[in-house]
């Protein structure tokens, strides 16, 4: 029976240990602050407190004499951390450019129920009902700013290995230029209409082979020039854009896949959409273009995210064990100090404490050591990876102060669970029996 008490006890203490641990890593900075002030107040203005500061820093002192021991709580945190904030930095950074993709004062419209440009369609007789609609910008010359465009996905050889990989050439219209003023011309020129040139992003030439300015390139059998380079720091720099009606004629296409038009501003996206669903000719679907990135990134980020959580915690619970068998080792080690300490008034409360700072502190040092060589390694760092229409996009890993801020708790919650036991341990430890095994 009491062993079965005493099973069902520990497994309370788990069991409130891991929900402790999920509310502290879920915790904003606001309750981590109030936790820190009230924290500090306890041990400055208490008797506990004061005992409890005063064995950290015996505690501390002793650390250059078992550093050896103590580094594995440092450097298994690290890791953690350094995983942790890479693998959220990566969805950030994949999420962060395709945001930055759209605007709220610019509309797609595909097919009904088309989740992406690659599976949808749009009748070429649509393209000037949906130049007539309600909301729409002008042009200088009082034309609307409508592109209908094409996506088409083209092999290219990567510079990385030399294999092949999928990269999207958008043709559009004479306006999408204007629509996206975001595209500046760094290199060479625009593409004419009714030529086979080519204008590629920055990300893309940097990760084909071929697409330098002047180069010719092969696309379904017929000879390209890349005449200009382009950046607009967002998804397009991926892409290679091209005139909408070459590329119909070259891939022999007889409708569009999206159009895209620029609204008078985004407050007008409300009349465009009203406009749409009363014209029984135009069974379309309506997103501003800022919507619509977004969530053709939700489905990866959310991937990375929980992949990132799910090693970051795996990792997590070997570093727990490295800093559990650690700290026992150095309670184990300590035992006469400790048992002094007992000796001369100090109570179980401060001992607790003070092995508890001490793990945290360490703990702390990880922390901040693995979210430091995140930002170094990895911060601003240019990969490129599948998206939603099947074609490479180019980001940015974006180790953001939000980030380093969760890696920093994880690295606190770990060395919360893996000094509890241990300074429970010295608590508890017999003084007559510590002294006379010491």
């Amino acid at each position: 029976m009491n062993r079965i008490k005493k099973w069902l006890g520990n497994l309370g203490v788990i069991v409130a240990l891991l929900v402790g641990l999920v509310g502290w890593i879920l915790l904003p900075w606001q309750g981590v602050l109030a936790l820190a002030v009230l924290a500090a107040l306890w041990l400055s203005f208490t008797r506990s407190g004061r005992l409890a500061l005063a064995a950290t820093r015996i505690g501390i002192a002793s650390l250059p004499d078992r550093w050896g021991a103590s580094s594995v709580i440092v450097v298994g945190i690290a890791g953690v951390v350094g995983v942790l904030v890479a693998m959220l930095a990566m969805g950030a950074g994949f999420q962060k450019t395709l945001n930055q993709t759209g605007r709220d004062d610019t509309a797609i419209i595909l097919r009904g129920g088309s989740q992406a440009e690659t599976n949808s369609t749009i009748a070429r007789e649509q393209v000037p009902l949906i130049s007539s609609l309600a909301g729409i910008a002008l042009d200088t010359d009082g034309r609307p700013l409508v592109s209908p465009e094409l996506s088409q996905v083209v092999n290219m050889v990567t510079r990385a290995d030399g294999t092949d990989a999928n990269a999207q050439l958008r043709g559009v219209g004479d306006a999408g230029w204007a629509i996206r003023p975001q595209l500046e011309i760094v290199e060479g020129r625009r593409f004419e209409p009714g030529k086979r040139e080519l204008v590629v992003g920055q990300g893309a030439q940097s990760q084909y082979v071929g697409l330098e300015v002047g180069k010719t390139i092969e696309l379904a059998n017929q000879d390209w020039t890349v005449v200009g380079r382009f950046a607009s720091g967002d998804s397009h720099d991926s892409e290679l854009w091209a005139d909408a009606q070459t590329l119909s004629s070259t891939y022999q296409r007889t409708s569009y896949q999206s159009v895209t038009v620029r609204l008078k501003n985004a407050k007008a996206l409300t009349a465009f959409k009203a406009a749409m669903a009363a014209d029984p000719r135009l069974k379309l679907d309506v997103l501003s273009t800022k919507d619509y990135y977004s969530k053709q990134s939700e489905g990866l980020t959310k991937l990375i995210d929980i992949l990132g959580k799910v090693i970051g915690t795996i990792m997590a619970i070997g570093a727990v064990f490295g800093a559990l068998n650690t700290m026992y080792a150095a309670v184990a080690g300590r035992a006469r100090e400790i048992a002094t300490m007992r000796a001369i008034g100090f109570r179980g409360l401060p001992v607790v404490v003070a092995v508890m700072l001490e793990t945290m502190l360490l703990a702390l040092l990880g922390g901040l050591l693995g979210g430091l060589l995140a930002w170094l390694v990895f911060n601003n760092y240019s990969v490129s990876t599948l998206s939603g229409n099947f074609s490479q996009v180019m980001f940015k890993f974006n180790v953001s102060p939000e980030l380093l801020w969760s890696g920093l708790k994880w690295a606190l919650g770990i060395g919360l669970v893996g000094g509890l036991f241990p300074s429970l341990r010295a608590a508890r430890l017999p003084v007559t029996e510590a002294l006379r095994s010491a």
